[in-house]
Parts: C-alpha cells; structure tokens; sequence
C-alpha cells in the first residue's frame, strides 16, 4: 500500500470518529435532562419506610432535623387541596352558612329534633344544579349553629345555597330545587320553613356572579425551554428546592401554602401522560406552567411576588425563559404592571367582604 492510500484510510477514520464523536455528543445535548442520582453514602442508610403524608406530624422517626427522613417524606407528600365543600375553612367554621354568598331559608321545628332524626331527614345529595347545599342546626346545648350531629338537640335550623361560584349564577330552576329540598327536610321534621322571594334572590345570585365574573383572576405564565428538553423527574428534582410537593393529579406539583388545609399557594403543571408513562425518564418536555389562583391565596402571603421568585430561580436552574400563555417571552419588567393590577384587585375584594383566601372568597371562586 503507498503512503498515499495509508493517508487516505487515516483522514477516513479520523473523519469517521469525528462524525460518531459529533453525533454522540448532539444526541446528548438534546436528550432530556434527567434528575441526578443522589450522592453516593460511605454507608448504606436504612431505607425509610412508607408513611401516610397527612399523618406526618406524628409519625415516629422523622425528625424535623433529619435530612433523609425529610427527603423521603418530601418524595410522598401530596397535593393539599382541601376536599370538596371544605376549601380551606378552619374546622370550628366549615359548612357555615353566611347570608353574604348563600340563600338561607330559616326552619323551626314544632319540638325537639335529635340528630339522628335530622340526618335521616337530609337529601341524599349535598348539591343543587351547580351550587353547593346544606343544612345547619342551632344545638340547644351550646347555642351554636352546626351541622346536625348524632346525640344532640335541636330546634332550630337553616337551609341554605350557594348563590353563585364559577360554574354561574343560581338561576330559578335551581332556586325551585331548593325549596323542595328544604320543604321535604322541613317535612320529614314537621317544621315549618320560610322561604324568600325567589326573585330578589336570584336578582342578588346574579350580582354576585357579576362582581366574582370581573374580578377573578387566575395567572398562568409558561416556563419553555432554551435548548435541552427536560424529564419528569428533572422538573420535580428542580422544582423541590423550592418547597414544590407532588400533587394528587398526575403532572402536577403544587407549593403549599402556609395554613395547612388550605389550597395551594401555586401550581406547576406539565403533560399528565408524561407522568404516566411506564418510562417517564424517556418523556421530553419542553415546557412547563406556572400557575396562581389569586382569590383562592391570602394576600398577605404574598403569592405574586413568590411567583415571580420561583419562575426567576427555575428559569435559571432548568435553563429556560418565561413566557406568556401565547408564548411570548416576557421581560422583567412586564411584571409590574401585573402586580399593581393585582394590588388593586385585593382592595376591591376586601371591600366586598370577599377578601383573597378567605372561607367566602375561596366558596364563591370555586
């Protein structure tokens, strides 16, 4: 073989090399991120055991100081989100009735009624149409109104709807299940009831739709990527430095608030089918959101500037930028304006008695 034909084989395979070396490293860089594995201990720990989330505070063995306990229970937390008809209320207030946001139709019984009788009484279904229902009853013992309960008297009582959340306004084919929900409870009692005029009640139901419909905000900011795609388990390894749990509802993590019970403070949701997949490490994910229920979260938490903390902290560590629903990216200084809006958008609730995060507000935009 000549020098000639040598040199020709040795460039081939350099090119060759250089062609494969190229190729791995391209494939690589847009490969998703993927969590990183923890570092590994000079000597192996004791797995922790698997405990109930919410019954963390009383679980043995889990110090608040110790950081594997701590690690192992973050990777088990779940989504806060209260349960249906008790959205954040403190225990002593749920399912009070309040003539602000509800329909309430007074009933006095005859004699007597025990709690027993009267939950026998109660409809089977706890709504009306579209807005929440219940009945409360005065305890002849402590003297204040509840929910009807096994051994204790009562007397008086109170039905109630809602008059309006996001799903609309109580309109008077909902009104008229009303009364024959409370007339056959007041029935099933011998208690008379007495109703207002359906009317002026869906006149207020539709007022306070109109005030709930202008004054509702719900932000949503999308975090996409710059470069490389990002995997389930890089998002949720990015976003837990920042006090972000797994949620209920796959594709979600959710960062609580300070009250326990009550909804969370913000929202991160990516592709659902990206978390189910049987090898979710393989899911590429370009984007992510970023969301906030303003009137759901306490002002005084301060939910739009922590916002705006964690999208700056995961735009730098995920390396990706922020951008409107639409895709626009946004500058810094587009969020300004959105928090003088907002500041303006707590005044004219508080002014309404349906200040973010409260038991009203949380009932009525919901």
């Amino acid at each position: 073989m000549s020098s000639f034909q040598t040199a020709l084989v040795i460039i081939g395979a350099i090119v060759l090399i250089a062609v494969v070396a190229y190729n791995a490293w391209n494939t690589r860089r847009h490969a998703p991120r993927r969590a990183r594995a923890p570092a590994a201990a000079s000597h192996a720990a004791p797995e922790p055991g698997r405990r109930e989330p919410l019954l963390d505070a009383g679980a043995p063995g889990l110090a608040p100081d110790d950081p594997e306990g701590a690690q192992g229970w973050q990777e088990l937390q779940i989504d806060p989100a209260p349960l249906p008809g008790l959205e954040g209320a403190p225990a002593a207030q749920r399912g009070a009735l309040d003539a602000l946001v509800d329909v309430i139709v007074p009933i006095t019984a005859e004699q007597q009624v025990s709690g027993d009788a009267a939950l026998a009484a109660l409809p089977h279904t706890r709504r009306v149409g579209s807005k929440p229902f219940a009945v409360e009853g005065l305890n002849e013992a402590t003297q204040q109104w509840e929910k009807p309960r096994p051994g204790q008297r009562y007397r008086q009582f109170q039905a109630g709807v809602q008059l309006a959340n996001r799903l609309g306004a109580l309109n008077e084919i909902e009104f008229s299940e009303f009364v024959a929900k409370s007339q056959a409870f007041a029935d099933a009692i011998n208690a008379a009831p007495e109703f207002p005029d359906m009317l002026h009640e869906v006149a207020r139901a539709r007022e306070l739709d109109q005030f709930a419909s202008s004054h509702d905000a719900q932000l949503s900011f999308t975090l996409r990527a710059r470069q490389a795609a990002w995997s389930p388990g890089y998002i949720q390894q990015s976003a837990a430095p920042l006090g972000f749990v797994i949620g209920t509802m796959p594709g979600r993590l959710v960062l609580p608030a300070a009250q326990p019970g009550s909804p969370p403070l913000l929202t991160l949701g990516y592709d659902a089918q990206a978390a189910m997949s049987d090898e979710p490490e393989r899911s590429a994910l370009r984007e992510v959101s970023l969301e906030l229920d303003v009137p759901q979260v306490p002002r005084g938490e301060q939910p739009f500037a922590r916002l705006r903390e964690v999208a700056a902290q995961l735009c730098q560590s995920m390396d990706g930028v922020l951008c409107d629903p639409e895709g626009q990216i946004l500058p810094a200084m587009a969020m300004e304006p959105i928090a003088a809006d907002l500041e303006q958008l707590y005044d004219q609730l508080d002014e309404r008695e349906l200040s973010a995060g409260s038991v009203l507000a949380r009932r009525v935009f919901s």
